[in-house]
């Protein structure tokens, strides 16, 4: 085997692992597992019930229609907002938290902005949201005010600045709340939630983050936190609410925000508020914000191990499946082992979500398939070509159409040992004075002629063509293919190769050579045991088969003149048990023995 292919496997896996390492190192493939976990979500999100505790009033198309006559159109007079502020915080909620910018005046209804200043000045617990804006100047951090919730850090610059919309048509004082930015991943979908940014050494914190602290929830110390999903929480028509404030007997329950954090916010498609999430293309913007809030209140975000980690696992699957590779082990069986642990990783994702962790094992779950479906073509092409290479190999000594059908099989067995084997010797007699009085081409096309006929009844019985020696052929029966009927199948050969050696010569006759019937044969045939296997030098290899077995079988053609055509040994004759009709021929001493071997000739197969 040639080095590269000895090694392709592992070479495959130091490919594979420099790929692993890129991924893990710049991220390159951090969407697929992002993909997976979103998938997850999606099969799993209706398990999750979402707080009961958290209501979000929806400026909903309805509430837009609905309030069109009182307030005109989008965006409404901010006397409304304050309206609803004073209905709702009558009812003592927990919190009232915006999910709309109050960052410019309206100029032209400065008594409305007025009135919503004065209103939540005068509420408890009403959170507004800021936004960090990608570029700009920006207000001076040191100077905003206390509400804000701004942390400096030890490096923090004095008079750093930041690009923030802040509440300016509230008061300072009530600018309690912090950033509600959309924080996508890098292929666009909203998976996180913003802790805080970081600017110049200055912590500017999110809104949920400001909820958190004031109400003294657990947060995580990361910057962004993942979230864990729910389907939509309690949602009312802003418009209900309003209209139900404005009745002298309202209709709606009196507790319906008592102890609630109520979101204010919208869902209406013409405003633009809907972000790409795991759950869908459009998940309203407040909804997020909800899930956020609810998160933390009950601390059930999802955390997550450094995606790095888990390149460990990508290499220990490819690793696996190279020393499986290597040890020559099904490539369906390693296929199967592989759905095993996808199944496997599939579960582990979802029972480590049901704890509250984030496992990113799709990628390496994917390198592990890359890596089998690559060393899977591998396989192939080495056995392929190892089936080719055999082919070609025996082709010489088989029928060709057998050696595929074996080689498809994977029947042969062409490692050298020493196996019971039957081998046949033909000889031409008195083919020395033929060829001395003949032209050499006419000798070489008339042995051609021969050979291929008897090459050809020695691939019909199954046999092994050995070699030519000369006018002689010797054939084997057993080898590389197992055959037990060796023996009978190797004597049928003979008697129809002597069968064939009338009609070649009847042949010769017709065509009125003068030489047809002085044309013969011997045939001799034994069974022992012998070597067999490829002989030779590293660049001229011959299967082949050695022994004991093969002089006496030599040595039994010697002696068909003045016998018979055919002979075969007391071992053959034993080994084809009563398949043919034997006459016995006698003791004879055959050279390199002193004792005497019994000698038979065969007869037609019985019937």
């Amino acid at each position: 085997m040639k080095p590269l292919n000895r090694y392709a496997y592992l070479i495959l896996l130091l490919v594979i692992a420099l790929a692993v390492g890129a991924d893990y190192r710049w991220a390159l493939f951090e969407r697929v597992d992002a993909q997976a976990g979103d998938a997850l979500t999606r099969a799993t999100v209706n398990a999750r019930a979402p707080s009961n505790d958290i209501v979000v009033v929806n400026i909903d198309q309805t509430s837009l229609e609905r309030l069109n006559d009182e307030a005109g159109s989008w965006p409404w007079p901010r006397a409304i907002h304050a309206e609803l502020v004073s209905a709702i915080a009558a009812q003592h909620p927990k919190a009232i938290v915006f999910d709309l910018l109050f960052n410019e005046a309206d100029t032209f209804r400065l008594d409305s902005d007025a009135l919503l200043r004065d209103t939540i000045a005068a509420t408890p617990d009403v959170f507004v949201p800021t936004v960090l804006l990608g570029d700009g100047q920006g207000a001076k951090l040191a100077d905003l005010p206390a509400p804000l919730g701004l942390e400096r850090l030890p490096h923090a610059v004095p008079d750093a600045r930041a690009p923030l919309l802040l509440p300016l048509v509230l008061a300072p004082a009530s600018w309690r709340g912090g950033l509600i930015n959309f924080d996508a991943d890098r292929d666009g979908i909203g998976r996180h939630y913003l802790r805080y940014a970081e600017r110049d050494g200055w912590r500017i914190p999110a809104l949920p983050t400001a909820l958190a602290r004031h109400f003294d929830w657990p947060q995580p110390e990361v910057r962004r936190m993942r979230l864990n999903w729910t389907p939509r929480h309690a949602t009312v028509s802003y418009a209900d609410i309003y209209a139900d404030a404005g009745r002298e007997t309202p209709q709606r329950p009196k507790n319906e925000f008592t102890g609630k954090i109520v979101l204010i916010g919208t869902a209406a498609p013409g405003l633009q508020d809907l972000r790409p999430t795991p759950l869908a293309k459009t998940w309203p913007g407040v909804e997020i914000l909800a899930t956020a809030i609810d998160n933390l209140a009950h601390g059930d975000w999802l955390r997550e191990a450094p995606r790095p980690w888990f390149a460990v696992l990508a290499l220990a699957i490819a690793a696996l499946l190279t020393l499986g590779f290597q040890s020559g082990i099904n490539t369906l069986w390693l296929g199967i082992a592989m759905a095993v642990a996808s199944l496997a990783g599939a579960a582990a994702m979802w029972l480590a979500q049901m704890r509250l962790w984030f496992a990113p094992l799709a990628m390496p779950l994917v390198w592990g398939w890359l890596y089998y479906a690559l060393a899977a073509l591998v396989a192939y092409v080495k056995e392929r070509a190892r089936r080719e290479a055999t082919v070609r190999l025996f082709g010489r000594f088989l029928d060709p159409r057998v050696v595929g059908q074996l080689v498809a099989g994977g029947v042969i067995d062409s490692a050298p040992a020493a196996r019971d084997v039957t081998v046949l010797f033909s000889d031409i007699r008195g083919f020395t004075s033929l060829s001395e009085t003949r032209q050499p081409e006419e000798v070489v096309a008339l042995l051609n002629r021969y050979f291929s006929r008897q090459v050809a009844v020695v691939f019909r019985h199954g046999g092994t063509l050995d070699k030519f020696i000369g006018d002689a052929i010797m054939a084997f029966w057993g080898a590389p293919v197992d055959d037990p009927d060796h023996a009978r199948h190797a004597v049928a050969a003979a008697i129809e190769m002597g069968n064939e050696l009338e009609a070649f010569r009847a042949e010769l006759a017709q065509a009125g050579a003068d030489f047809g019937r002085d044309f013969d044969v011997g045939i001799g045939v034994h069974t022992g045991r012998a070597v067999v296997g490829f002989i030779g030098a590293d660049d001229r290899l011959d299967y082949t088969a050695i022994g004991d077995t093969v002089n006496l079988a030599s040595r039994i053609e010697g002696q068909t003149k003045g016998i018979a055509r055919i002979l075969v040994s007391q071992s053959t004759r034993d080994a084809c048990g009563d398949a043919f009709g034997f006459g016995d021929c006698g003791e004879h001493h055959v050279k390199g023995r002193a004792e005497a071997v019994r000698l038979y000739q065969p007869f037609k197969e019985k019937q």
